[in-house]
């Protein structure tokens, strides 16, 4: 099968294109550079010019966008909402002058769909969006991808949690202060954390691309959310480092801006579609997620 993928380059990407070709499919992989990579027999980096001219594609996956980390400046929020919208309908134009047009598209998209919460259960059942900042961007993001479904394409929109991974995602900077031995609760330390191991986001993805019974949203989170004072003592274990130095919210506010919601509030996401179809999870907890991704620590 043949696939075309935007954030082929990235860190979720990376994983699915290598996963799709163990399993011998084609990726083509859409960068606006791609003399900066080396092509192989299932993977191809084009451009959009190039798009236009390549055999029929089953699936579109779009994990595009500016990262989220850095100081929220009036820019930056411009350029977390506009890279997302712009090169979605980008990918939609394109399907739209597909002569076959596609089986899937799998859209990111994000929980923070859902606003922030302690006390409120997320799943896909829930309609009504959050309204902050990163609510309204998801909202407009998946409201572009939904152009798809009148194309009759099945259209599934990946509502990613907080992916955990050695070499990329959050856990690297969500790490950093446990590994120099100051861990503990940021703020309060109730806000949830909604995660998922990076396998399991590779899987779910893989598996929904296979199901052809789900479409709409798909929260791509694991079954057991966690508090952040719950988080930072099982990654002190994982790590072996002591927990015992919570961080102030106001620190965090002070530092980070308006970015600093990320971390000070959350939001209890369940999946549920991907259970109700089957999904098993490789990591269903994080004491079972982390320990995997620190295993070496474990072992020295």
């Amino acid at each position: 099968m043949n696939f075309l993928i935007t954030g082929g380059t990235g860190f979720v990407g990376k994983k699915l294109v290598e996963r799709l070709t163990s399993l011998h499919h084609n990726s083509y992989i859409l960068t606006r550079t791609p003399e900066k990579f080396t092509n192989t027999e299932h993977t191809t980096y084009i451009t959009f010019e190039d798009a236009k001219k390549l055999p029929p594609i089953y699936g579109v996956i779009n994990l595009a966008g500016e990262s989220l980390f850095g100081y929220w400046t009036k820019k930056k929020k411009e350029k977390i909402k506009s890279s997302r919208i712009e090169i979605t309908q980008k990918i939609i134009h394109l399907m739209k002058n597909m002569d076959v047009k596609p089986e899937v598209f799998i859209s990111g998209s994000a929980v923070g769909y859902y606003g922030v919460s302690n006390e409120i259960m997320f799943t896909e059942e829930t309609e009504k969006p959050g309204d902050d900042f990163l609510a309204n961007v998801v909202v407009a993001w998946e409201n572009t991808a939904k152009q798809a479904e009148g194309m009759a394409i099945r259209t599934i929109f990946a509502r990613f949690g907080v992916i955990l991974g050695r070499d990329g995602g959050a856990l690297p900077l969500m790490s950093l202060p446990t590994k120099l031995f100051v861990g503990g609760k940021v703020g309060k330390g109730e806000q949830w954390t909604s995660w998922i191991h990076i396998d399991d986001v590779v899987d779910m993805l893989i598996f929904t691309i296979q199901n052809e019974h789900i479409s709409g949203a798909l929260n791509v989170t694991a079954p057991t959310p966690s508090r952040n004072k719950e988080f930072n003592q099982i990654l002190a274990r994982s790590l072996r480092r002591p927990y015992w130095f919570p961080t102030p919210g106001l620190l965090v506010r002070t530092v980070t801006g308006e970015m600093s919601q990320l971390v000070l509030k959350g939001q209890y996401v369940l999946p549920n579609k991907a259970i109700e179809n089957g999904f098993q999870f490789t990591y269903p907890t994080l004491e079972l997620a982390l320990n995997q991704l620190f295993a070496d620590v474990k072992k020295n």
